[in-house]
């Protein structure tokens, strides 16, 4: 064999060792929890975290638990409300914000743009007090306005993602609508915003996404029982006694569905939308 085909052989093999052992450690935690939810405590004690307990005592009282518990319906409907109003105004704020950012020049342009760079670039944390302050302020905290607003105001994703797909559009499609009588709004509402079809399912399934699994937003500015998502709902078990592993596990699995059932059926459109987003004609 020739020497540049061993290298190239050794070098696939690599590859395909290096993204084995991703994918272990990405799905390593995701069997684990599985298995435990299937456990009883003494199986637990008994039989390795990596294995399941005999196939005639896997037990799914776990999910029973976590499926009948009362906090859960509420938990899914807040969840549910916050994550609709959320990827709704952020696609409508950001879209619109995008079109007038990337077609029209103004006075003080360049400063808002450098605002907007910088709130996607200030970690969260640095501002977190003020933030808190600011919620507090607006009379929003303990209540449900308080994660749509944090939602929608500090993460720019959208703004960045959209800005690339309107750079993309002829300015003379514009210019021919105008010609024809056609306000800028109409611009927008029928020719712009049917064209960032894809950019806006994109950052419908990533802000769907996000938004599911983040945990200390609600934890944080929802201390209400009544107000928990179903992230915050898996804090019942978390601060039980440690018997309750096996039904910690179930609640996690449980949460863990929605998303990623959404990231299966939809991560096509994800990785098109971000690829198309991150090139210019």
């Amino acid at each position: 064999m020739r020497p540049e085909k061993i290298k190239s052989a050794l070098i696939l093999g690599a590859k395909y060792l290096v993204s084995l052992a991703i994918l272990a450690i990405i799905l390593g935690p995701v069997f684990i929890t599985f298995f435990t939810s299937v456990k009883t405590q003494a199986h637990m004690a008994t039989t390795s975290p990596l294995a399941l307990p005999p196939m005639n005592e896997l037990t799914w009282a776990n999910y029973e638990k976590v499926l009948t518990a009362k906090l859960l319906a509420p938990a899914i409907r807040n969840t549910a409300l916050i994550t609709v109003v959320s990827v709704v105004l952020n696609i409508l704020l950001g879209s619109v914000t995008a079109y007038s950012l990337q077609r029209f020049d103004f006075k003080l342009k360049a400063l808002v743009m450098g605002c907007f760079y910088l709130g996607m670039l200030v970690p969260t944390f640095v501002v977190e007090i003020a933030r808190f302050k600011v919620i507090q302020g607006f009379g929003l905290y303990n209540s449900l306005g308080a994660p749509i607003i944090i939602y929608v105001a500090s993460d720019l994703m959208q703004l960045y993602l959209y800005m690339q797909f309107v750079s993309k559009i002829p300015a003379a499609l514009d210019e021919s609508a105008l010609i024809d009588g056609c306000s800028y709004f109409g611009i927008f509402y029928r020719i712009i915003f049917p064209l960032l079809m894809p950019a806006t399912a994109t950052v419908a399934i990533i802000k769907i996404v996000n938004i599911v699994n983040d945990m200390y937003v609600p934890y944080l500015y929802m201390p209400k029982t009544k107000l928990k998502t179903l992230t915050t709902f898996l804090m019942n078990y978390a601060s039980a006694q440690q018997g309750s592993w096996p039904t910690l596990a179930a609640a996690i699995v449980v949460v863990l569905i929605p998303p990623l059932i959404l990231y299966i059926l939809f991560h096509r459109q994800i990785t098109e939308g971000l690829s198309a987003g991150a090139t210019k004609e």
